[in-house]
């Protein structure tokens, strides 16, 4: 079996900053859409119990 290679310390320096870097870009970006994604969410959820509403109506209506 080969020995482990040096790895160069620029490498390592490089390439954790990129995944330091990636997570703040996530965390930022999650920041950003979750109240967008819970508004939409409350629309979705107002809409939906009008159209319940709207069918128990109709459902009324055929049956009377």
């Amino acid at each position: 079996m080969i020995p482990p290679v040096q790895v160069s310390p620029l490498i390592k320096f490089t390439r954790y900053s990129a995944l330091l870097v990636g997570m703040i870009y996530g965390k930022k970006r999650y920041d950003y859409l979750k109240p967008i994604a819970e508004e939409e969410r409350r629309i979705e959820a107002e809409e939906k119990k009008k159209r319940e509403e709207l069918e128990r109506i109709a459902k009324e209506l055929a049956e009377g």
